[in-house]
């Protein structure tokens, strides 16, 4: 309900039946009972949902769609235009994260539109109701992280306090002179701290922090340093022989992170 301070007041429902739920087990084919099965428990929760919405003024659409979720949700989202796509993401065993990670990771990276995959215990074990309280903004000063400082600025009424870090990797210091140290880190903390002068000018809370080491185990660190309620990076929508290799920190963070993740893209394949 936070986003309606940055404008947000049109929401759009989307359920995708998998083809095999609707199939019958042996093979005989496509069973249309359990599909209408399947509808109609998918539209009575959409119902209700829009009642309780409808009564604080907003406006509801909902779809009930049968095939593949990832091209679902990418072309409902080109179709009715939106500016932000939700996804659920719960912590299951090992066997059904690594089974659930492919539909995830396709809609993160084929979204027209930011994508929060929203995680709602905290790892305390309780429920993070309020996201976007505390957002953690992990920069590496890209056209990706310039694309992420626009929208964030767009939606800064819903922002409680913004932490903003960047990652030095160990190679940028392999020159171990404390003259070639401070250098490196004077120029990080410059650009950290313009980036917050933009954010503390537009009237949003905000701190900068320089991290050195492994990013995602960097990322993670400053997230329970900072008490953060959510992660927010931007993302390039190519993908690379470096990610097929040792996994972007956008999909490390929807695989592994215990908090909301907020991806936005720089650009978008067709």
């Amino acid at each position: 309900m936070d986003l309606r301070k940055a404008g947000f007041n049109h929401f759009v429902f989307l359920h995708v039946i998998k083809r095999e739920e609707v199939a019958l087990r042996r093979g005989v084919g496509y069973l249309k009972e359990e599909e209408v099965k399947l509808r109609e428990m998918a539209n009575v929760r959409f119902i209700d949902w829009a009642e309780s919405l409808y009564e604080q003024g907003m406006e509801v659409g909902a779809y009930v769609s049968i095939g593949d979720p990832v091209n679902k949700i990418v072309d409902t989202a080109k179709e009715e235009d939106v500016h932000l796509i939700v996804t659920g993401r719960h912590r299951k065993t090992k066997l059904l994260e690594l089974l659930a990670c492919p539909e995830a990771i396709g809609v993160v990276r084929r979204a027209p539109v930011p994508v929060l995959v929203y995680k709602y215990m905290l790892p305390s074990g309780k429920i993070n109701d309020k996201p976007f309280e505390r957002p953690l903004f992990a920069t590496d000063f890209s056209s990706a992280s310039d694309r992420a400082i626009s929208y964030l600025l767009q939606i800064k009424n819903v922002i409680g306090k913004l932490e903003i870090i960047h990652v030095v990797s160990e190679t940028q210091l392999k020159d171990t002179s404390t003259l070639s140290v401070q250098r490196v880190r004077k120029e990080y903390r410059k650009k950290l701290e313009r980036i917050r002068n933009m954010f503390m000018d537009a009237g949003l809370q905000a701190d900068s922090h320089l991290y050195v080491g492994n990013l995602e185990e960097q990322v993670q660190k400053a997230t329970e340093e900072r008490g953060a309620s959510m992660v927010v990076v931007g993302k390039t929508s190519k993908k690379t022989v470096k990610e097929d290799l040792l996994g972007s920190l956008p999909k490390k963070l929807v695989e592994e992170s215990l908090l909301p993740v907020l991806l936005i893209p720089s650009e978008v394949d067709d």
